[in-house]
């Protein structure tokens, strides 16, 4: 019976859910499936892009353990793609190939002075709460007043953190260097800034309800937000997820703070809507001082038009949210604009004539960009694992696909892999970790300690 050797780079969600539908698909050929990963542990976004006080979300992580724990897959952590492992590797040890990398850099934004000190991109300041061994241990956050743009779940989990007090994150995993930054934070006022109205925000109901239940943080929303256009009330009366979140929004605007009350918290998290963000003012020494918004207003049909007026809030930070991109990979095509591998439903393109080309393909974020929760990621992966399927004509002819070509390979390179039984053992020690506190466990964040301990040295 033909054997088909497949390579899965990335041990996220994608990667992950891919290999399971390939083993569970009825296929007329026997599968082997080897997947890389540049990271010492598995899980990708869902271990380092989620937020650490979100237990629920982070339950994907055991449908994701049950998968690799059934023994049929092979995992090589540690491993980075087009540096200890390229395509001609590929080649010449898999039949194919499926790229499931995600999206992990932030979207760059055209404004003046966005780039000054003390502006970031939320996805490092995720990284850094969430334990990534890739990212500096330090985070400094010495300003009383910070400014977050964006009205997705990923604005909504970076001012949640930035509003919560340290000693609350304390039963979750968080790793010791990011308590002790949070804890010497002296934010005291959060704003997040949206370009259109509450009626077309891309926030899920639970992200927004949980700001309303930090403690000691009171939720500040305006009254002039909330002069609806018919749109607006249209999308409220048909669409069951906007009239929760308007409900939500609609109960914090009775609150005391909200009517020029003086807030009882000591801390605020703002909420701006129909906000565009036009400028960045700097400091003397060129550090983030202030936010230009211009007000907006609806358009009649869902969308926004500005309306000229000005406004200006002191900050000493900035965080942009306003969307991932990914990141190119060696030897493989990528659309430079979307941020994405250019493909025909997961069957990868070459970039300039857009033809397809053979054994290569994509899944998750870096096929068809960073929309959509966790749950999309499996029809995603679905639609690749069919093509993959029914190509089977065109699938490359490797030299060895024998199973033991790989660790002798990565032997002779000196990568320093890590395998399941690796994982299991990061696993157990960080659960370890935890224990005395009663936590679920604390992350390890250096690299080489991961790597040391997932080793057995």
């Amino acid at each position: 019976m033909t054997k088909l050797r497949l390579a899965i780079v990335g041990a996220g969600p994608a990667g992950i859910y891919a290999a399971d539908i390939l083993l569970k698909t009825e296929r007329a050929f026997d599968v082997s499936i080897d997947l890389f990963e540049q990271l010492p542990a598995p899980y990708g976004l869902v271990r380092y892009g989620v937020s650490p006080d979100h237990p629920r979300i982070k339950g994907v992580i055991g449908a994701l353990r049950d998968v690799l724990d059934r023994g049929d897959i092979r995992v090589f952590g540690n491993v980075r793609f087009g540096e200890d492992i390229t395509l001609d590797d590929l080649k010449k040890h898999y039949n194919a190939v499926i790229f499931a990398t995600g999206a992990i850099r932030d979207t760059t934004m055209d404004i003046p002075g966005i780039d000054a000190a003390g502006s970031f991109g939320a996805a490092d300041f995720v990284s850094w709460f969430d334990g990534h061994p890739d990212v500096p241990r330090e985070w400094t956050l010495d300003a009383e007043s910070v400014a977050v743009l964006g009205n997705g779940n990923v604005a909504l989990d970076v001012a949640r953190m930035l509003a919560k007090h340290a000693e609350d994150l304390l039963p979750t995993e968080i790793p010791e260097n990011v308590h002790a930054g949070l804890q010497a934070s002296k934010i005291t006022d959060v704003h997040v800034f949206g370009r259109r109205g509450p009626a077309q925000v891309k926030f899920t109901p639970l992200e927004l309800r949980e700001l309303g239940e930090q403690r000691d943080v009171d939720v500040i929303v305006y009254d002039e937000d909330f002069d609806y256009d018919e749109a607006s009330k249209d999308a409220i009366a048909t669409n069951k997820q906007v009239k929760v979140i308007d409900r939500i929004l609609q109960s914090w605007r009775g609150k005391p703070e909200t009517n020029n009350v003086a807030p009882t918290a000591s801390r605020r998290l703002h909420l701006h809507f129909w906000a565009k963000p036009v400028e960045i003012k700097t400091d003397e020494s060129g550090r983030t001082a202030a936010i230009v918004y211009e007000r907006t207003r609806p358009d009649g049909e869902g969308g926004m038009v500005g309306t000229g007026e000005l406004r200006e809030i002191a900050i000493g930070q900035l965080y942009r949210a306003v969307g991932y991109f990914g990141s190119p990979l060696e030897g493989v095509p990528f659309d430079k604009k979307h941020g994405v591998i250019p493909n025909h439903e997961g069957q990868v393109l070459a970039k300039d004539s857009n033809e397809r080309i053979p054994g290569v393909y994509a899944t998750g974020w870096i096929k068809r960009g960073p929309v959509g929760l966790i749950g999309h990621t499996k029809s995603d992966a679905m639609e690749t694992v069919q093509h993959l399927v029914n190509d089977q004509a065109s699938w490359w002819q490797p030299e060895d696909p024998s199973e033991e070509a790989i660790p002798a390979l990565l032997a002779s390179r000196g990568v320093a892999w890590t395998d399941l039984d690796g994982w299991h053992r990061l696993d157990e020690h960080e659960i370890a970790l935890g224990a005395p506190q009663e936590r679920a466990r604390v992350k390890v964040v250096d690299r080489d300690e991961m790597v040391k301990i997932s080793r057995g040295e």
